[in-house]
């Protein structure tokens, strides 16, 4: 499949006739050459055209635009939204430019749809009462490049740093703090989920960005334990303050 029509997409490296050195079926590529014109491309199914890294990129445009979501979610889990440059989340995705801004419209929406694909949909796919011990064994294990979800490192990262990211990133939180807000039936549950989320963005950092021992090294089983067991008693309620 090509990824643009009418012209060569950005990334072929070939124009679209077919080279003189392919010959019609019956004649040699040296017949071809001596009648003045090239012979036509031979009809070849996409699925049986010999693997390359050119052919694979000018043909699947599902896979290049999977690669640029991926390269854009760990260099800004990385070094944060600002500090990611559209040009070097091309080059790790192995993709040009042009394409990055054919298929999310700007760098803003290619964040958008890192966060949606990421945090947001690991919001609506986790049940309440496993959310803050998922969301911290994602922070606790998701530094190494590859992993599914790294939109908490996005967001520790990149939050208050430019006001374009800021607006993406703030939906994520508020969605945050309204499902942990749920876990209590306290009057204050919204200020209880955001000390849990205080706490989940502060170990992150901890871990993450300072790199602070033994924290920066500590087994994320270990870690989850004993932060969740201290978390249950921010989530029970007095029967004083039921509402």
């Amino acid at each position: 499949m090509r990824e643009a029509t009418g012209s060569a997409s950005p990334e072929s490296t070939a124009p679209e006739s077919a080279s003189p050195e392919v010959a019609a079926p019956g004649s040699t590529a040296a017949d071809s050459t001596a009648t003045g014109s090239a012979a036509p491309e031979p009809s070849v199914p996409e699925a049986t055209v010999p693997d390359s890294p050119a052919g694979e990129r000018r043909r699947d445009a599902g896979a290049t635009r999977r690669r640029l979501l991926d390269a854009a979610r760990d260099l800004f889990a990385e070094r944060g939204y600002e500090g990611a440059t559209v040009r070097e989340i091309a080059e790790r995705a192995g993709a040009n430019q042009a394409l990055l801004f054919r298929y999310f419209g700007s760098k803003q929406g290619l964040l958008a749809e890192v966060v949606a694909q990421g945090g947001l949909e690991q919001l609506r796919a986790t049940p309440p009462e496993e959310l803050f011990e998922t969301a911290l064994r994602s922070m606790l294990t998701s530094s190494a490049s590859g992993a599914a979800d790294r939109s908490l490192e996005v967001y520790l990262r990149s939050i208050g740093r430019g006001d374009e990211a800021t607006g993406t990133l703030r939906e994520l939180g508020e969605q945050y703090q309204s499902a942990l807000a749920a876990l209590s039936g306290a009057k204050d549950g919204a200020l209880r989920a955001d000390l849990a989320m205080a706490w989940l963005l502060g170990i992150g950092l901890m871990r993450t960005v300072v790199a602070r021992e033994p924290l920066a090294s500590a087994d994320p089983d270990t870690v989850c334990r004993m932060v969740v067991d201290t978390l249950d008693h921010l989530w029970s309620t007095p029967d004083s303050e039921a509402p």
